[in-house]
């Protein structure tokens, strides 16, 4: 059954009045948007809706524009988010900055606008219908979605094991003295204050006789 056109004022569209979201049928009818999940595809419509003929590549994603439309978790907008760039729906033109700078974005079904304050490489890295291709996009974004990698602290080729004794080889004392005395053992050896005891004691007086046959001390 048609539908009943003839009570259509002259010059009535058939809709109702004000600007629209064009969606073309090969995004709709894609692979890629058939696997986006529910809140990506409610994500993809925002930012379609920012849309207004010369502004694409400064449509915004954040949540204080998203808020007052609805969006209650930081969490779902930024997964959301993640899955249109992967699936080249969308790509991000300018990283945003705290504190009160918001990313940019564009709509890849549309040409990218000619607009100041994009990062640098961004009109080469962009590609218009990056959503048709399979696999990561090219439009994902220009820099890695966890995060720019830190440089290893380490070597290249890994950690060694620290050596144990110094790189020219063991070290020799510097005082070459050995470990017994020079004179033999200490322990078969008189100690010191034996003999400067012995030393210091007198001599025993020596005995004498005498003609008559008396006996006298002598020293």
């Amino acid at each position: 059954m048609g539908i009943d056109r003839s009570n259509r004022k002259k010059g009535d569209s058939g809709r109702d009045g004000g600007g629209f979201v064009a969606l073309p049928w090969s995004v709709l009818d894609c692979p890629a948007y058939a696997r986006l999940s529910h809140p990506a595809r409610g994500l993809l419509l925002e930012f379609a809706r920012q849309y207004v003929r010369d502004n694409n590549g400064r449509l915004l994603g954040s949540y204080a524009y998203l808020e007052p439309r609805g969006w209650t978790s930081k969490d779902v907008i930024t997964r959301a988010k993640r899955e249109l760039l992967e699936a080249g729906f969308i790509f991000e033109t300018a990283k945003g900055q705290r504190p009160n700078k918001a990313s940019w974005y564009a709509l890849t079904w549309y040409a990218l606008d000619k607009l100041d304050g994009y990062d640098a490489g961004v009109t080469a890295a962009f590609e218009r219908g990056a959503y048709r291709e399979n696999g990561p996009q090219k439009n994902a974004s220009l820099s890695p979605s966890g995060g720019r990698i830190a440089p290893a602290i380490g070597p290249s080729g890994g950690l060694e094991a620290p050596s144990i004794g110094p790189s020219g080889g063991p070290m020799r004392g510097v005082l070459r003295t050995s470990l017994s005395p020079s004179d033999g053992h200490h322990l078969e050896k008189p100690s010191a204050v034996r003999n400067l005891t012995t030393q210091r004691r007198p001599a025993a007086p020596a005995e004498s006789q005498t003609p008559d046959g008396q006996k006298v001390m002598t020293q």
